[in-house]
């Protein structure tokens, strides 16, 4: 059987990037002063942060049901099945959306809820491809995906708390007190949603925060020794590559003989915590046997 991946462009997954990997990308809408947009195709990373310097109106949007169908009947052509990864269903409802739709397809598109976002959710999409090497349906593939769905980790440094404060995440008054005080916020997602971590003075103290937290989760939660390597570690940023390429370089120390993925934050997250914003994140590798 010929199987499909479709995910959208909350993975960070370029179109360009969609055709080299081979699979399919949904991407996300969005309104700039009441017009619409789409990540990737009539909009740039670039445009989209000039724009959101300039604090023009910019609001996140849901795909409409007919462009994720419409996307879903022209891959089912040359396909049998899809595996759809959407973003987590706990950041978007456009999952729960996929999955309702879905249940018109008698079975040949599985949505696969397995709470992940960015650079975790650009693994998933990895692992989906290798499953399908491996022979499986795209109904096994779904299973695995969300039984390790909490495999994974992200924190973020966020350089500004403009957007924070304009999205209502926190108050005009913590904002204030947080920018007198230079204060850098560590974030985290683990897998639900988008929640507070820790407070950084310097974007070296939180660069410590962040490797120190990556560590534990390795030892504690992922395999018990960073020497085994049952991570893939990577980077994410929003409009600060110089930046996360001189810490990629500076993590080669920390944890030695990774190999670390870099890649841009996705417009969704970048719209709530604006420019400059740093992030370290892993998936746990899937076991061999499976």
């Amino acid at each position: 059987m010929r199987i499909a991946v479709i995910t959208d462009s909350n993975s960070g997954i370029t179109q360009e990037v969609a055709r080299q990997m081979g699979v399919f990308v949904l991407p996300m809408p969005f309104y700039i002063n009441g017009q619409l947009y789409y990540e990737g195709v009539n909009l740039t990373q670039q445009q989209f942060f000039q724009r959101l310097e300039k604090d023009e109106d910019i609001s996140t949007s849901q795909p409409a049901p007919a462009d994720v169908t419409g996307l879903w009947d022209d891959v089912l052509k040359d396909y049998d099945e899809i595996v759809h990864i959407p973003m987590s269903s706990g950041l978007s409802g456009s999952c729960e959306t996929a999955m309702m739709l879905a249940e018109e397809y008698g079975g040949r598109v599985q949505v696969v809820n397995n709470q992940r976002i960015s650079v975790t959710q650009t693994q998933s999409v990895l692992d989906a491809l290798h499953l399908i090497e491996k022979g499986k349906s795209a109904s096994q593939i779904k299973t695995i995906l969300e039984r390790y769905k909490m495999e994974s980790s992200i924190y973020i440094m966020v350089d500004t708390l403009k957007y924070l404060k304009k999205g209502g995440r926190i108050t005009p008054a913590a904002a204030a007190l947080g920018t007198l005080l230079k204060l850098k916020p560590v974030l985290q997602i683990q897998g639900e949603k988008l929640d507070a971590f820790a407070k950084a003075r310097t974007v070296k103290q939180a660069k410590a925060i962040m490797c120190e937290a990556m560590r534990k989760d390795i030892e504690k939660r992922f395999g018990g020794n960073l020497e085994a390597q049952p991570v893939k570690l990577m980077i994410a940023h929003t409009n600060n590559q110089e930046a996360a390429q001189e810490w990629r370089n500076e993590l080669a120390s920390v944890f030695p003989g990774y190999d670390i993925m870099l890649q841009d934050l996705s417009l969704s997250i970048a719209c709530h915590i604006g420019n400059g914003a740093l992030a370290l994140a892993c998936s746990k590798y899937l076991p061999e046997d499976m």
